[in-house]
């Protein structure tokens, strides 16, 4: 049987690399980044805008969640291909095909592992029966989209010659693109580099296809291997934002990307990357997750543009290139033309906020502006990390079922912490005062005998959003109820607050997670 070229194969030119986007896949299987619906599609709206080729949206099979998540943010985005992940068999390609059934452009990602130790103990598979599951496979999927992708498990393990086969048999069924996963992060570059010249060069149909990677970092060389695999003819990079992902991580996209546009002369290709969008989009990320960015993580911590030294400081007041490669504004940290404070108007705030990166609409711009105001008060200065917290903070797909009215607390090193507390649970107002260890102990025992629930506290962790005294305090909270894990995440210059609140929003979002769980019983039992 004879297929048509992928158009996307005659698309890329030998200098375009496409950038592959699983952080809503590989990326949320990352203990503790689970996350909802909304906030999918926050981020897939915002891989969009930052120019991605390709969304794995989720694996289709896996859950409803995962179905439902790809079948919205099929339905919704209209420029980048949307992937679902299948495996080796009909009915994940059947439930991912039913997935992306409204996607304008649409892709099946199918997997069989293919190295000895996969086969022998994973699969209890031998290899023929291995290859023929390949060839079924892939042609099914063919069968249902025109744009399929096939990955070989633990390909940087697997046997060059099995390898080889299975690839020219994956392109004979239909594959366009075929996949290079260092499953376990344990290549190193020339390594990964010759086997993806191995291929190109062993291959008879591998014209017929482009070839992929997908790197794992557990050696910490996953951005190595891939910019490797460029000059051996890859030209797909799968990755993540933040790098997050299974184990140590995947390939990080904000690295891989920024390496490629500030090495021209040693890496002459190009991405569709806005890569002013990178700054935004890993902020997001890290909100909507709890996953804090390390200050010294290249390109989007704190410190990637920040200079303390002397000689450094003196360097970069006569020329900036003295110790930077690129340029904030590059990555999307736009330096401040407008000085925000409690004097500022509505107007100046907004288009701060477009400054930013985001837009907001009108009920979105009031209550932020109402917040800003409130904060700049307490606020000496206000940087634009607060502000970004701020809004991040206030937008929310949650629910408003259980808000904080007040909270006031006694503590010390005379006796136990006292939390006097004021909730409105489902339009009624609660009060409660209870003695605690500590002042976070007494404010989550008072929300917790409140709202009732079999629900656990998992996380709690708290970063200065800014410098100074009057720092606003980022707080983030993780519940577990019932195999399910939520985060909240609140800031405020007031540390326990914080605390209530980003416990109060995980609440929120076990609400949500609840009343979906209810509606299915009744749906099932009817």
């Amino acid at each position: 049987m004879k297929y048509k070229n992928n158009k996307n194969v005659n698309e890329v030119t030998t200098d375009k690399v496409l950038i592959f986007d699983t952080t809503l896949r590989d990326g949320e299987q990352s203990p503790g980044c689970s996350m909802n619906l909304e906030e999918k599609l926050r981020i897939a709206e915002t891989l969009q805008t930052l120019g991605v080729d390709i969304i794995e949206a989720g694996f289709a099979i896996a859950s409803n969640g995962d179905f439902e998540s790809i079948k919205k943010i099929s339905d919704t985005l209209d420029g980048p291909i949307i992937c679902s992940l299948s495996r080796a068999a009909h009915k994940d390609i059947d439930r991912s095909a039913e997935a992306l059934r409204y996607a304008k452009r649409k892709r099946i990602h199918t997997f069989l592992s293919t190295s000895p130790l996969h086969m022998k103990y994973k699969l209890q598979m031998e290899p023929e029966d291995v290859l023929n599951m390949v060839i079924d496979s892939v042609s099914y999927a063919r069968n249902k989209v025109e744009d399929v992708e096939w990955s070989p498990e633990d390909g940087s393990r697997t046997e060059h010659d099995f390898l080889c086969r299975c690839v020219e048999a994956a392109i004979t069924a239909g594959a366009t693109t075929i996949n290079i996963p260092d499953t376990v992060g344990y290549a190193i570059p020339e390594e990964f580099g010759s086997l993806i010249k191995m291929i190109k060069n062993r291959v008879p149909n591998i014209d017929k296809a482009i070839i992929s990677v997908h790197c794992h970092n557990d050696l910490g060389l996953a951005v190595a291997n891939s910019l490797e695999s460029l000059k051996e003819g890859a030209r797909q990079i799968e990755c993540t934002i933040n790098g997050i992902g299974e184990r140590a991580g995947n390939t990080s996209l904000e690295e891989v990307v920024m390496a490629i546009k500030t090495r021209k002369d040693l890496l002459p290709y190009s991405t569709n990357i806005n890569t002013e969008v990178i700054t935004r989009s890993s902020r997001l990320l890290s909100t909507i997750t709890g996953f804090s960015v390390q200050p010294n993580k290249a390109i989007v911590g704190a410190n990637a543009f920040a200079h303390e030294s002397g000689i450094h400081q003196d360097g970069m007041l006569k020329h900036a290139g003295t110790y930077e490669i690129m340029t904030p504004e590059s990555v999307g940290l736009n330096k401040s033309t407008l000085v925000m404070g409690k004097h500022s108007g509505r107007h100046a705030f907004k288009a701060k906020l477009n400054e930013l990166g985001y837009e907001v609409s009108d009920n979105q711009l009031n209550d932020a502006f109402h917040r800003f105001k409130d904060l700049s008060d307490k606020k000496k200065d206000m940087f634009d990390d607060d502000i970004i917290a701020l809004v991040d903070d206030g937008i929310s797909d949650s629910g408003d079922f259980v808000k904080l009215n007040s909270l006031s607390l006694t503590c010390g090193s005379n006796g136990p912490a006292v939390a006097k507390l004021s909730l409105t649970i489902f339009d009624t107002v609660e009060e409660i005062e209870i003695n605690g260890d500590g002042p976070v102990d007494a404010v989550f025992k008072g929300i917790s005998s409140l709202v009732e629930g079999s629900y656990n506290l998992q996380l709690f962790a708290v970063n200065a959003v800014t410098e100074g005294t009057d720092a606003q305090a980022e707080v983030t909270v993780r519940l577990m109820e019932d195999g399910r894990s939520v985060n909240g995440q609140a800031a405020d210059t007031d540390t326990m607050v914080a605390a209530a609140r980003a416990y109060i929003s995980a609440l929120n979002k076990l609400i949500v997670k609840r009343e979906k769980k209810s509606l299915l019983s009744q749906t099932i039992i009817k």
